[in-house]
């Protein structure tokens, strides 16, 4: 009898194969990286399974919120630590520190922001990223872009197009961004049967800390879009352009490979709001979530 590989091997197998043989490199950074260029994932999200690895838990709400934030087109650190989300706030803090030599800690600087308006509209900005291009993309007229509601529009009227897709590298705005793009371009295509694929490029990718956010918030956009279109989700197809392991993250790299993946869960929407920008985090709903405990590593800023 063959035995079904898990699908959570392909990339447990990347992360050994960057482990192993990975080109060893000082990065932007100046942590070091071991690099592999080019690299695919295939994830089957039909039947609700969807790809929340279990080899270490990954704190999925938190990467669903992320999305939703970036559907809402803001770019300020402040309604994202409203929702206990704080994935963002190294690059400003860094920022902040650098530009006023004030030593403040990551949860006084967060404090701030929360408490103080006008603070978090000088140092919680984070620039034009994700959500400023996906929704307000500037036009050489001056007219902003929707590319979202461009999606949307064109799954519903027409389907069979090769030009669904959105992106964020916009290269008049990198200067201005805390961090330019990762995930740089979605492209979506619709299979006869009524059933929504889509591919995700990245430029950029930590595999051991960025990967596995990436998985959930395209799964969690994939599922959206799917609903708002009428049609069923399909697969999410990952390609990543520099896919690297930090060297500060070897130890837990060798540790999350020695685990045993589990069977992976499921995602269910649990109403239609009227539009792609009604959804809220309890909208989802995920089960048979059992995963091995959480692995800690340091972002690389």
């Amino acid at each position: 009898m063959t035995m079904t590989r898990h699908p959570e091997r392909p990339y447990l197998d990347l992360l050994e194969q960057a482990l192993t043989s990975g080109d060893e490199r000082i990065d932007r950074t100046g942590v070091g990286t071991r690099s592999l260029f080019g690299a695919m994932l295939r994830f089957d999200l039909s039947g609700g399974v969807v790809p929340i690895l279990t080899t270490k838990r990954v704190y999925w709400k938190t990467a669903v919120k992320e999305m939703l934030w970036f559907l809402t087109g803001d770019t300020n650190l402040q309604p994202l630590l409203r929702e206990n989300v704080r994935i963002w706030t190294d690059w400003p803090l860094a920022r902040y520190r650098r530009e006023t030599h004030d030593p403040i800690s990551q949860e006084a600087f967060e404090r701030r922001i929360l408490e103080d308006n006008a603070f978090a509209g000088q140092w919680g900005d984070l620039g034009p990223v994700y959500g400023k291009q996906w929704r307000r993309w500037l036009g050489a007229d001056g007219s902003e872009v929707d590319q979202i509601a461009e999606v949307l529009r064109l799954l519903r009227t027409n389907p069979a197009s090769r030009r669904i897709l959105f992106h964020a590298w916009n290269p008049a705005d990198l200067a201005a961004m805390a961090l330019p793009p990762c995930h740089m371009v979605y492209q979506y295509h619709v299979t006869s049967g009524g059933r929504l694929n889509c591919l995700l490029f990245q430029r950029s990718c930590d595999l051991l800390l960025g990967a596995p956010f990436n998985f959930v918030g395209a799964t969690a956009l994939q599922l959206m879009l799917a609903q708002q279109a009428d049609l069923e989700p399909g697969e999410l197809v990952w390609v990543g352009g520099d896919v690297h392991l930090y060297l500060n993250h070897v130890d837990q790299a060798r540790e999350q490979i020695g685990r045993q993946p589990r069977p992976w869960p499921r995602m269910r929407l649990l109403r239609r709001p009227d539009g792609i920008d009604g959804y809220q985090i309890g909208d989802f709903e995920v089960t048979g979530y059992d995963p091995h405990p959480p692995i800690r590593a340091d972002v690389a800023v």
